[in-house]
This record gives structure tokens, C-alpha cells and sequence, in this order.
């Protein structure tokens, strides 16, 4: 499996087996952070590298990457209870038949079911000697695998969230495999009890790009799917890319936008979000002006798309090295950066930047304990309007923490 860096960072997992609720104000931040779990790294979980996902009741749902009875994972709830959230291991996976190592959190359908992937475990290949990486649906009878990756033309390693479309159709990326290795774009449709993969393209490592990014894949009302890849693409660079319906339940590929590198954006990991104009935004990990990472704008125009860069991090207090999808609140963008912000630490940021005017700020900065340090993941509003996320160490056990930001 390609080595992601900290996006694969694993923390060592405690020996403690505990099961904590914890609501604690963190002064630092003027009050507009608040930490709501830290993971122990025993059979709670550890390493929280998720997005967060709510329910109508207002529970939350991720997955960690360690801990867990066999120490390779887990699927958890947070379930609200007066004033604070109560955590709950809904699957522990087993390391082998049902996957392990679980990245990047997971999707709800209308009945409930929770999807997600693993970026390893399964039984349909042995690639980097623990598995090819699952597509898994979890139920209330259990776990079932839709799609056990062999490590050959169907790709490997799946590290991003599975995205659903209208009819309940499976979508993903994978960083590795594939016909050219370089990773693929890959759909599951339902027939019945049975799920029939399918290749929707196959990244050659030139001008398409190279390996599939750990943010979700995005869908417009029109059914076309955008998503970046990390690098390749006409700058060695990454790029944006569409995939528009055909016929016959195919898809059209085309790059929309090569990011060319320092001063413009570079090397995306997160998704995409749009505005209702039909702009797209996101995060790239390097490039603008400092090659700390930027936020980028892409316009339609014409026939193509226009692209602007509207924020370049610039290290230190500012932030570095955005991984995160960006999430709206009225004018203003908000996401995070990996590294950057406080000077003792260097453990990440949530910023908020005005998506028209460009104009940046830190609002909050993170690794003072109990708080938590890297976040990778996107922001999710909750009922009230505060945004939750995670980080994937820190907190009062150094095995990561879910967050709640008050904007």
C-alpha cells in the first residue's frame, strides 16, 4: 500500500480499556471548542482519522483506525445524553475476513445501514501482506462485505468514505491498483443480495492523475461525480476531475482543472463542496504562494471551468498542509490544517475564510491538553449549528478526540 504519511499515521494503542464520556470547555479558545471524546486506544478505539456522520436523533457516527477488541478498528456511536455524549462500539474488526484499519468515517442510508471502507483485512487478496481493503455495510443483523479488493484490476486500499447515490448505489476511490496500478474510481450496484463491481476509471498516473484522494467523492443534482487526485494530472500536480453518466450506466471522464503547483494549488487530499452557484471548493496540501497549502475556487465558464486560489496558508501561527474538506456557514468557508497554529505544538488549526473576499482567520488553535492535535477531517454541522470533528492523537489518553466548534 503507498505510504500516505500522516494521513496514515498510526499512534501506538494504549493497554487501558476504557469507556469514557467526557464535555470539557477549553479556555485557550475563548470558549469555542469543546472537547466531547477522547479515545483511550483500548476497546473504545483509538486513532480517530473520521469524519462524523448524524442521524435524525441526533447521534453520531465515525470509525477509528486502532483499538477495538482486536485491535484493528472500530465503527462507533456517540449518543447525546444530558449535556454530554455517551461512546459506543457498534463493530470491532477482526484484522482478516471483515477488514481493518478503517479510515476516514463512514455514510448512512435512509434505513439506517452504515457504509464504509478499510483501507486493508478482507480476504480477497494479500497485497501488503494483511489484505486488499473492503467495502462494508453495517446492519443491525451484522457486518456484510460488499466488495473484498484483490489487489489487481479492482484496485486496494481503500481510504475514503463510500459515498451513495439516489437508488443506493456504492461509490469510492482507491489510491493503489487498478489496470495502470495508479488507483481507480470504482462503483458497487445492487442486484438483489448481490453486489456487482465495476470500474468506472482507471487512473493512469499522466494526464487523468494518480491516486484516488481520501476525501469523499461529491455528486451534483445532475448526477455527475467530482473528486482530485492527490498527484499526476497535466503538472504532476493532481487535479479536479468529472465524471458525467453515459449510456448504459457508464461514465464519461474529464479533467476539469490541473493544479499547477507553487504559487497556484497542489496535491489535493480532501473533497470537493459547492456553493449554489455551482462552484466547487476545496483544500490542497501544498502550493499557493508558501507552499504550505491552499483553498481554491473553481467557476464554470463556458464550456470549461475557471480556477482561482483564495486563501495560501502561510505556515507557523497561520496553519499548514490542509487535508480537510471545507464546510459552509452563511458567507464564510471553515476546514482545518494538519500542522501549524500554536508554536509549542505545531498541531493544527480550524480556520474560517470568507469565500468571496478571501479574508482568512484562525479561530482556534489546537494541542493544548486535554485538546486534541491533527485534525484531518472535515468539519460536520450538527442540529444546533456547532461543527464536530475529530483529531487523530491528542486528548487526555493521546489517541485522538472528538471535538464540537461553536462558530
Amino acid at each position: 500500500m503507498r505510504n500516505r504519511g500522516i494521513l496514515y499515521f498510526l499512534t501506538a494503542c494504549l493497554a487501558a480499556s476504557m469507556v469514557a464520556a467526557i464535555l470539557v470547555s477549553d479556555s485557550s479558545a475563548a470558549g469555542n471548542t469543546q472537547l466531547v471524546y477522547s479515545f483511550t486506544g483500548g476497546s473504545d478505539g483509538g486513532n480517530a482519522a473520521t469524519r462524523l456522520v448524524f442521524d435524525t436523533a441526533g447521534n453520531a457516527y465515525g470509525t477509528t483506525v486502532v483499538g477495538g477488541t482486536f485491535g484493528c478498528g472500530t465503527v462507533f456511536k456517540l449518543h447525546p445524553s444530558r449535556g454530554t455524549f455517551l461512546e459506543s462500539v457498534l463493530w470491532n474488526f477482526s484484522c482478516f475476513g471483515d477488514g481493518k484499519n478503517p479510515h476516514g468515517g463512514v455514510t448512512l442510508d435512509s434505513a439506517g445501514n452504515i457504509y464504509g471502507t478499510t483501507v486493508a483485512g478482507g480476504s480477497g487478496g494479500i497485497c501488503t501482506g494483511d489484505g486488499c481493503g473492503v467495502v462494508f455495510r453495517l446492519q443491525s443483523n451484522g457486518l456484510v462485505i460488499l466488495h473484498d479488493f484483490t489487489g489487481g484490476s479492482d484496485g486496494f486500499g481503500p481510504g475514503g468514505p463510500a459515498v451513495l447515490d439516489a437508488a443506493g448505489n456504492v461509490f469510492g476511490e482507491t489510491p493503489d491498483g487498478g489496470a495502470s496500478g495508479k488507483g481507480t474510481v470504482f462503483e458497487l450496484v445492487r442486484h438483489g443480495t448481490i453486489w456487482q463491481h465495476k470500474i468506472l476509471h482507471n487512473f493512469s498516473g499522466g494526464a487523468d492523475g494518480s491516486t484516488g484522494s481520501l476525501g469523499p467523492l461529491l455528486f451534483d443534482t445532475h448526477g455527475n461525480l467530482f473528486g482530485v487526485t492527490e498527484v499526476g494530472g497535466a503538472h504532476s500536480a493532481g487535479n479536479v476531475f468529472e465524471l458525467s453518466p453515459g449510456a448504459g450506466g457508464t461514465f464519461i471522464f474529464k479533467v476539469i482543472y490541473d493544479f499547477k503547483g507553487q504559487p497556484d494549488a497542489a496535491f489535493a487530499y480532501g473533497g470537493l463542496i459547492p456553493d449554489a452557484s455551482g462552484n466547487l471548493y476545496g483544500t490542497t496540501y501544498f502550493g499557493g504562494t508558501s507552499g504550505n497549502g491552499a483553498v481554491y475556487e473553481l467557476s464554470p465558464h463556458g464550456s470549461g471551468w475557471s480556477e482561482r486560489v483564495l486563501y495560501s496558508f502561510k505556515g507557523g501561527t497561520d496553519g499548514s498542509l490542509p487535508t480537510s474538506t471545507l464546510v459552509f456557514d452563511d458567507n464564510n468557508l471553515y476546514g482545518t490544517t494538519t500542522t501549524g497554529g500554536r508554536p509549542s505544538c505545531d498541531c493544527g488549526t480550524i480556520f474560517k475564510l470568507n469565500h468571496i473576499s478571501g479574508a482568512e482567520s484562525v479561530v482556534h488553535n489546537f494541542g493544548v491538553r486535554p485538546d486534541g492535535s491533527y485534525p484531518y477531517y472535515t468539519l460536520t454541522r450538527g442540529s444546533r449549528g456547532n461543527f464536530f470533528s475529530s483529531t487523530v492523537a491528542g486528548g487526555l489518553y493521546g489517541q485522538g478526540t472528538i471535538f464540537m466548534f461553536t462558530p
